[in-house]
């Protein structure tokens, strides 16, 4: 078995790095939801740290993704997949890596110039400060943070939308490719005989 993506699926670690950024993405946004709805105490700092420690893994996560798939590359397309398909599915790749690199950035920006009291990564170590306290830093932060993570949304709506309509429409393996050889999902059945059936 080989660690780096093979020519018609997306490898092991790809895979892993894939769907643990994609669980650390829906818990860092439930919690980030509903942290103003949370009342003032010791336990909402707690969730706060949490949601900032959890971004910073993200963060590194988000990396090393990137460093892999640069190493690894990336399968190739599907027969008979338009090349103006391929080439939105590479901007969207990229794009959704830019974005969910800039949005624990952001974060950081916004608590290091917020001037807070000291973040210890999950309690363990003290995360350095990418600023000194800065009221106009705090805002850019604060507000990019904010706006990212709506673009973000919108963008992984569009990716999870043209991987249903793959799955489901066309009937291909662009779903497959991204999981474990034993856990295929099952294509939908159709009764059009002149369907592709790649399974």
């Amino acid at each position: 078995m080989t660690w780096k993506n093979p020519a018609d699926r997306w490898g092991p670690v790809s895979q892993l790095l894939h769907w643990v950024i994609v669980l650390l993405l829906l818990m860092l946004s439930t919690i980030g939801l509903l942290l103003d709805s949370l009342p003032v105490s010791p336990k909402y700092f707690w969730v706060f740290d949490l949601h900032k420690s959890t971004g910073l893994t993200l963060l590194a996560l988000v990396v090393l993704r990137i460093g892999w798939r640069l190493y690894a590359g990336a399968p190739r397309p599907l027969p008979g997949t338009p090349t103006w398909q391929t080439r939105v599915a590479s901007i969207t790749h990229w794009l959704l890596y830019a974005l969910i690199l800039a949005m624990p950035l952001s974060g950081w920006l916004y608590d290091s110039a917020s001037g807070l009291r000291p973040l210890r990564w999950y309690g363990l170590f003290e995360v350095p400060k990418l600023s000194a306290p800065d009221e106009g830093l705090r805002e850019l932060g604060h507000t990019a943070h904010e706006w990212l993570f709506w673009v973000l949304v919108a963008l992984v709506i569009v990716h999870v939308a043209a991987a249903f309509y793959h799955h489901v429409f066309q009937r291909d393996a662009t779903l497959q490719r991204m999981l474990p050889r034993g856990r295929r999902a099952p294509l939908p059945e159709v009764n059009d005989a002149t369907s592709r059936d790649v399974r």
